[in-house]
């Protein structure tokens, strides 16, 4: 979502115009007739006088009405979150979720690599922390994954003190003196610098008493990431903003990437390997770095891989260095020995159509105008996404696996040695099921992961299959050496089954043997077992479906697919240069013109229905929205609420849902708070923030379900502490590209590691009666275009398979009531406005019962409320009045307002504000402050024009006494 203050100031600025305008024409009449009226025109003085009063009392009536009619207008939502009471959290609170986001961090380190055993760190207490990004670690992201400032934050340094180590002062106080401030990097503004030191500027001495300190090196390196802008693949590039460190060299060559190292990062490596012997590495940030370099510093023995820590994390990374805590993260991504290896790099990132003049929109965002023209993007790889890809095309030859891949997926390595043995498998009533047996044979406690893989049977040139694919997973307790535990696996047998967009139509689970494999990671084998399926099922009918959906799944996304290449596995990938190549074409198809719309081309009364009849509204039935808390969606006394709702009652609540939803008085519906963002809650208006968890990609490090479903608890918690009832997270778009800007909001690129980690905070949210708005929805997977009408085409299968999945467990797992959705075109149609995605997938299929909401909402050439609501969206992100508001009042478009409303209604009386009934309301504090000043105006204007009166009174009495002695 967006960092919308300063554009939500500059639109309410902009809506205020007409206001404005009308105060100007009184205030301009007022002094026309000040001076109009003077002795020449007018030459008695008492009407004189009374004209100029009146006018300007006048002008006092028209500024009192037209600033009450601004506030509770086009600034009542502002000033409703401006004004919020502001709900802190209890100091127990914040210490229970200081502890736990530390705990959960400590799971999420990950480490990647500890040759001869070079952590834990023994024998001494000193530590040399070499590296800028030491003194500014990353904790989170920018936009809304920015952190508040509300509540102390834990660095590495701190983190390594509280564990008990010194750490040399006068390497800080190099890099403070080189630069104290991270460059800016937010919505509007990159600054990709990466500060660190050059070489030449470690004097002599300096090296010198750091041996003399410690033999001991930590080096840190970081890589930040945020909204709206993806990380630069071309360090070169026109667009990119960079600043070179020394002016000897360049820090980056044409074509590098900034997840390479830059030239002032392997010249500090350099001179640390040749000073000290004992070097651990500390990758703090959530994309893949490329690790190509570690076989040319052999003495780098030990890497750990730190996502954003959030407020408390790095306290953790200490205790493990100290080895008071035992690593057990595992990668959630693959990280490469070249980045650019990935199937993706050709097609993510800027293509605009060269045909589409037509379809241009003129939009004001942010004070400017410009004009806006569609965009795409091609997901041409298909369902070989991360480590589906580099397993397969390793198996079938494409790639030579140990020269591409650095640390495979589910990778991550102990202090201490695990053994895992694998039960005899049994495949009955539609379930694979076995136990896995953990003993630790090494000398620490430790935890460990079980991953369960499966590869099916694959046809030559038939429906496209991985050959390695996560089925399932658990995290062991902590084991004491020696320790055993029995982990029990299990899966429905369709969770193997793929999508065939082809011939079936739907998901198939063919005949055949598939391996069911335990594995340390995408890669390791540790044993595995075969599971026949006799015959092929289709999951084509309603008594048959896939995964529990309330009707068959079968293709809506045809028009999505477009006329590119995909990735095959035929032939050993025999079209792989062709697929992964960059866009032949730059021009939308006329089948694609044909069926896109933005707001330029919306007509609401084309798609009207004449056989449509208009809903009752405004009735007098009595129903309160608290009398339907837990009834059902479709309970017959859902009709006689929404029977009472007026337009403007449903137009209100659907257009202004910016952080919230509005009350709405005649139901009893009350104002709710939601709020961003990934990993904590911030009050932008009043300030006011939750403890900030470590990232998204972090919590996918940990493989523990346990600790995501009580982030989402604790989460829930501090909402109600805070009074929130709406969570704008978790997002679960997947990592499809190294290169993504929101890849730390997001878990991972793989759609069942996401799936299960999005559900569990969802649920644990839930318990506490807090919503969570699943985001965002769905494949806005780069920030690149993403509000410039991005058409993404993709085929059907990959948008079930990968992109849709974890959003489809969140549903169905973790009982979503929310989401959010996204900015992106699926194929020719806004994700917001699209009716396959948001009716027929997610309510048909899933049975979501809940509301949706846009992203932030600011029109963007292609926003409107008019077809959002006719096609499955609820509810518009905005706070100030933009293309947000219905204007079709026609049959159709109240039906569609009602199933609206009813939707968010739905969500609000089921959150934790309505547990006891209907919620006590209060005044807003700014409606109190507005109606003692129209008291006082009012007031004001009988005092004053008592006053005019008596006065015009008087000096007419002179007057007419003199006329009278004339007479």
């Amino acid at each position: 979502m967006l960092d919308i203050n300063m554009s939500d100031v500059i639109a309410v600025l902009k809506s205020l115009t007409p206001y404005l305008v009308v105060l100007g024409v009184v205030l301009v009449a007022a002094i026309i007739i000040t001076f109009a009226v003077n002795k020449k025109t007018v030459q008695n003085i008492s009407v004189r006088k009374l004209v100029h009063s009146e006018s300007w009392l006048v002008v006092l009536v028209v500024v009192s009405v037209s600033i009450a009619l601004m506030l509770t207008g086009p600034m009542a939502t502002l000033l409703g979150n401006a004004t919020a009471k502001k709900y802190k959290l209890s100091d127990e609170t914040i210490a229970a979720a200081n502890t736990q986001a530390q705990d959960l961090y400590s799971e999420a380190v990950t480490m990647l690599q500890n040759n001869e055993d070079n952590l834990p760190i023994s024998g001494t207490k000193k530590l040399n922390v070499f590296g800028w990004g030491s003194t500014q670690p990353i904790l989170g992201g920018s936009g809304s994954g920015s952190m508040s400032n509300e509540h102390p934050m834990a660095s590495i340094l701190s983190g390594l003190k509280q564990a008990g180590f010194e750490t040399n002062s006068e390497l800080t106080d190099l890099y403070t003196a080189y630069r104290t401030d991270r460059p800016v990097l937010n919505m509007f503004q990159q600054d990709w610098t990466l500060p660190e030191v050059p070489a030449d500027q470690y004097s002599d001495s300096l090296i010198s008493d750091a041996k003399s300190f410690s033999d001991e090196a930590v080096v840190v390196i970081t890589r930040f990431g945020g909204e709206n802008a993806d990380l630069p693949r071309d360090m070169k590039a026109e667009s990119v903003i960079y600043n070179n460190n020394s002016k000897d060299y360049e820090d980056y060559q044409q074509g590098e990437s900034i997840l390479e190292l830059s030239q002032t990062e392997k010249n500090m490596l350099d001179l640390i390997s040749k000073n000290f012997e004992h070097v651990t590495l500390v990758y703090n940030g959530s994309n893949p770095l490329q690790f190509d370099f570690l076989a040319d510093y052999p003495q780098i023995k030990s890497v750990l891989w730190c996502p954003p820590a959030g407020q408390t994390g790095f306290n953790a990374l200490g205790d493990i260095l100290a080895g008071k805590v035992n690593p057990s993260g595992k990668t959630s991504d693959t990280f490469l020995k070249n980045v650019r290896s990935t199937p993706t790099l050709n097609n993510i990132g800027n293509f605009p159509y060269d045909n589409v003049e037509d379809l241009a929109v003129k939009v004001n965002f942010v004070g400017s105008e410009y004009t806006s023209s569609p965009t795409f993007v091609n997901y041409v790889e298909g369902i070989y996404v991360g480590y589906k890809f580099y397993e397969t095309a390793a198996d079938e030859g494409l790639i030579n696996y140990d020269d591409t891949v650095a640390f495979p997926f589910g990778y991550g390595l102990s202090y201490t040695d695990f053994s895992q043995e694998m039960g005899d498998v049994s495949y009955k009533n539609s379930k694979v099921s076995f136990d896995v047996t953990v003993t630790n044979t090494g000398d620490k406690a430790g935890k460990d992961v079980v991953e369960v893989y499966y590869n099916p049977p694959y046809t030559n040139g038939g429906i496209e299959k991985a050959s390695v694919n996560l089925a399932a997973f658990e995290k062991t307790k902590e084991l004491k050496p020696g320790e055993s535990e029995t982990v029990k696996i299990e899966f429905d047998d369709d969770t193997m089954a793929s999508y065939d967009a082809t011939d079936a139509k739907a998901y198939v689970l063919e005949s055949g043997d598939y391996e069911v494999s335990l594995q340390s990671d995408s890669h390791t084998v540790i044993d595995s077992a075969t599971v026949n399926v006799p015959k092929t099922i289709t999951y084509d009918s309603d008594s048959n479906t896939h995964n529990g959906d309330q009707v068959a799944a079968t293709n809506q996304f045809d028009d999505a697919e477009g006329d590119m290449t995909y990735l095959s596995r035929a032939d050993h990938f025999a079209n792989y240069e062709e697929a992964v190549a960059a866009p032949a074409s730059m021009s939308m198809s006329d089948e694609a013109k044909k069926a896109f719309s933005n707001n330029d081309t919306y007509n609401p009364a084309e798609h009207d229905n004449a056989d449509d009849e208009m809903p009752t509204t405004g009735a007098k039935n009595g129903v309160r929205l608290a009398d339907l808390r837990g009834k059902d969606y479709d309970d017959p006394q859902w009709d006689k609420l929404l029977d009472q709702l007026t337009f403007d009652n449903m137009d209100n609540m659907i257009a202004m849902a910016g952080y919230g939803t509005a009350a709405i008085k005649n139901i009893g519906k009350v104002k709710l708070t939601d709020l961003d963002g990934p990993a904590a809650l911030i009050n932008n208006f009043t300030g006011v923030s939750s403890i900030a968890f470590p990232s998204a990609v972090g919590i996918a490090n940990t493989w523990n379900k346990d600790l995501a479903s009580e982030f989402g608890k604790t989460l829930g918690k501090m909402a109600r502490e805070m009074h929130v009832d709406g969570w704008y997270a978790p997002g679960m778009n997947i990592h499809r590209s190294p290169f993504s800007g929101r890849n730390f909001e997001y878990f991972s690129e793989d759609g069942l590691l996401s799936g299960v980690m999005a559900a569990g905070e969802i649920a644990g949210a839930r318990s506490q009666g807090v919503y969570s708005f699943m985001k965002h929805f769905a494949l806005n997977d780069q920030e690149t275009n993403r509000t410039a009408m991005l058409v993404t085409w993709a085929n059907e299968q990959s948008i079930r398979e990968i992109y849709l999945k974890p959003f489809e467990m969140a549903v169905k797992d973790g009982g979503a009531q929310a989401v959010m959705t996204a900015y992106n075109y699926i194929g020719p149609t806004y994700a917001g406005a699209n009716p396959a995605l948001l009716n027929t997938v997610l309510r048909d299929e899933w049975g979501f019962r809940g509301f949706t909401l846009t992203d932030y909402f600011a029109g963007f050439g292609y926003q409107n409320a008019d077809q959002e609501i006719r096609n499955g969206g609820d509810a518009m992100l905005a706070t100030m009045d933009v293309t947000n508001h219905v204007t079709s009042k026609s049959a159709t478009s109240l039906k569609a307002m009602r199933t609206a409303a009813h939707n968010i209604l739905y969500t609000a009386v089921n959150s934790w504000q309505y547990e006891n009934g209907e919620p006590k309301t209060e005044l807003p504090i700014w409606q109190t402050g507005m109606w003692i000043g129209i008291a006082v105006v009012f007031v004001l204007f009988i005092g004053l024009e008592v006053v005019t009166i008596r006065r015009f009174m008087a000096r007419r009495k002179p007057a007419v006494e003199v006329i009278a002695s004339e007479k």
